[in-house]
């Protein structure tokens, strides 16, 4: 993948990360509390089982995916590349504090 398209991708994928706000207080929350953090294929992962936090993730999932989709087609790119690029930008803008995952474990970034 050359350069250019891979900053365009990164440039959509931080936009679809950033269209998820509605959800952000929510989603704040459960990160502040240690529930949920960014894993490694670039989706939110339970760090704790927790059923409200279950809900947030498997939403917010939801939707990334159908974004994903989108602009892996329109890029003529596979889901799994930008799930990768996702994931390489989420961690990348995950606040200190809150959890990544790194070598499958959960760590306070």
């Amino acid at each position: 993948m050359n350069t250019k398209k891979k900053l365009n991708i990164i440039t959509l994928v931080s936009a679809v990360c950033m269209s998820f706000s509605a959800w952000a207080i929510s989603l704040d929350d459960a990160k502040n509390q240690g529930f949920v953090g960014e894993d490694s294929s670039g989706y939110l992962g339970l760090v704790v089982q927790n059923a409200e936090a279950k809900a947030v993730v498997d939403d917010i999932n939801a939707k990334r995916k159908a974004q994903y989709l989108k602009l892996a087609k329109k890029n003529n790119l596979s889901l799994s590349q930008v799930e990768a690029l996702a994931a390489a930008k989420t961690i990348e803008k995950t606040q200190s504090g809150h959890y990544v995952e790194v070598n499958g474990n959960w760590v306070k970034k």
